[in-house]
């Protein structure tokens, strides 16, 4: 899986999330990296407790909700909080692979599965040289620099690094959620299908048999697979 998603956010959440940023509170990202990937990264980030990312998780959470594309993707049973980062000039993170188990901010320790990734740009790709997130999948590493607003949601398992960046300054969002279906290949194939199926409502329509058995199966399977 790797998807990108374009204008996830209007420009206005945009330059309101810009707007909080730039007055917000940056820390070393290091904090919040487990051992071995604190050792290639160098980053900022804003706290995830702070108020200002309470408010801009919100919003972003909320654009989610209305991004049909997101779900079908991603298919999410939880949603953790957006966090926000920056990399500065010379700054970088390596090679690494997320945790597979993340904690939930606020809940009193409750934990989540992460399956699967995603990054909402928000830094124009003219902002800055540098700082393409580069993921590694079964098709070798693909590169991905967007538009800010727009996004890219990738599995959780996979190798994956954020180049240096040598000019400008990259800001970004970045979460992760845990699937109603927990398999990579049946949420990929589930995500194929439904796009499949709208395609199909378009040249046929909603009343053609064969839509209504499509959407059946869909269901048949999200049923068979899912996990709650």
């Amino acid at each position: 899986m790797f998807i990108q998603i374009p204008d996830v956010l209007t420009p206005a959440e945009v330059r309101h999330c810009r707007q909080v940023l730039e007055a917000a509170q940056w820390v070393d990202g290091r904090q919040s990296a487990g051992d071995l990937a604190a050792k290639s990264k160098s980053n900022l980030q804003i706290p995830a407790e702070s108020a200002e990312a309470r408010e801009l998780g919100e919003l972003i959470l909320h654009a989610l909700g209305r991004n049909a594309t997101y779900h079908s993707a991603a298919l999410p049973l939880r949603v953790l909080p957006p966090r926000f980062n920056r990399y500065d000039v010379g700054m970088t993170f390596g090679t690494h692979v997320d945790n597979a188990i993340q904690t939930v901010p606020g809940s009193g320790g409750m934990r989540m599965r992460a399956d699967v990734s995603s990054t909402i740009f928000l830094s124009e790709p003219d902002e800055y040289d540098g700082g393409e997130l580069v993921v590694e999948d079964t098709q070798g590493a693909r590169s991905i620099k967007l538009a800010a607003g727009s996004m890219i949601v990738y599995h959780a398992s996979s190798l994956h690094r954020v180049m240096p960046v040598t000019r400008g300054a990259r800001w970004a969002s970045f979460f992760w959620a845990q699937s109603l279906v927990k398999d990579e290949t049946c949420r990929t194939m589930l995500y194929e299908l439904d796009r499949s199926i709208i395609a199909i409502r378009t040249e046929m329509g909603d009343e053609h048999p064969a839509v209504h058995g499509l959407v059946n199966h869909y269901h048949n399977l999200l049923r068979r697979w899912s996990e709650l």
